[in-house]
């Protein structure tokens, strides 16, 4: 079967932008990760991890799937509301951190100060790691109403694999590790956390549902990539948010800017340019609480 030109387009781009929650490009497996489940009916479930901190149980979560998996929420689909939610995972691996040392950053402070400028609230999918590198961007992010902070586990390797090449955990490993997440941002002094996970890389099975099942977190993925990992153009990542974006979606960007370098410009773009055709911003768990 021959493939579009714009599909193969957004299929490249899905891989880099992926690849690039690893800090590096990395050639993906078949066309990308495993299918998400559609979205079940959003209910309240049982309290956050006890990793988590006391603020993550009032967030809205959603019931467990068949034989108590971890539940995946993609996009509000019955959503007529023109409402979007911006998320934006702050990566950093668990062995990165002589590049951090060498000058590397892995933060984006500029962003954060443009979407506060913005008046953006926004979601972001920390790792551990990233929270311990950047303490004081944590907690300013995780003190401030107009943010969230959801967890995309500590050390940002993959729950399934093969992930983009990203290295795997296993079980016990895999669970240890959202709450060793969970933990980083507490000591880092944020409140604002929610009891959901992002899986590294986007990949995962019913095993890593199972696995993640015992932390009631909801897994949250996406409908629309923005294609800023490792983009060099703002106007191109801009232009393939605003052609995917409906009612309800939610839109994966990056907080990173070694691996995302224009995501801040591309932002600057497509905020006035939603507003003009009617969208509000909200944060992840305000969709999941419609």
């Amino acid at each position: 079967m021959t493939i579009p030109v714009r599909k193969v387009a957004v299929l490249v781009a899905l891989g880099a932008s992926l690849a690039g929650c690893g800090g590096g490009p990395a050639a993906p497996a078949a066309l990308g990760p495993a299918k998400p489940e559609a979205p079940r009916s959003a209910t309240p479930s049982g309290p956050a991890s006890p990793s988590a901190p006391a603020p993550a149980a009032k967030a809205p979560t959603i019931a467990p799937g068949p034989g108590g998996l971890t539940p995946v929420f993609e996009r509000a689909r019955q959503s007529t509301d023109k409402t979007v939610a911006l998320t934006f995972d702050a990566d950093m691996t668990s062995d990165q951190g002589p590049r951090a040392a060498a000058g590397e950053h892995f933060d984006n402070p500029q962003l954060i100060s443009t979407l506060k400028r913005l008046k953006v609230p926004a979601t972001v999918f920390m790792t551990g790691r990233w929270a311990e590198e950047y303490p004081d961007q944590a907690k300013a992010i995780g003190t401030d109403p107009d943010f969230e902070i959801a967890n995309h586990s500590y050390s940002h390797h993959a729950f399934k694999s093969p992930c983009y090449g990203l290295p795997a955990l296993d079980g016990a490993a895999a669970r240890a590790d959202v709450d060793r997440a969970f933990e980083a941002f507490r000591k880092a002094g944020a409140v604002n956390t929610v009891p959901y996970f992002r899986f590294p890389g986007g990949c995962y099975d019913d095993q890593a549902l199972r696995v993640l099942s015992s932390a009631k977190v909801t897994a949250v993925q996406w409908d629309v990539v923005s294609g800023d990992a490792f983009a060099k153009d703002p106007d191109a990542v801009a232009e393939q948010v605003l052609a995917g974006v409906k009612p309800g979606s939610v839109v994966v960007m990056h907080c990173t800017r070694s691996a995302a370098p224009v995501t801040e410009e591309a932002v600057a773009k497509v905020v006035p340019e939603l507003r003009k055709r009617g969208y509000r911003f909200v944060k992840v768990s305000d969709l999941i609480g419609k």
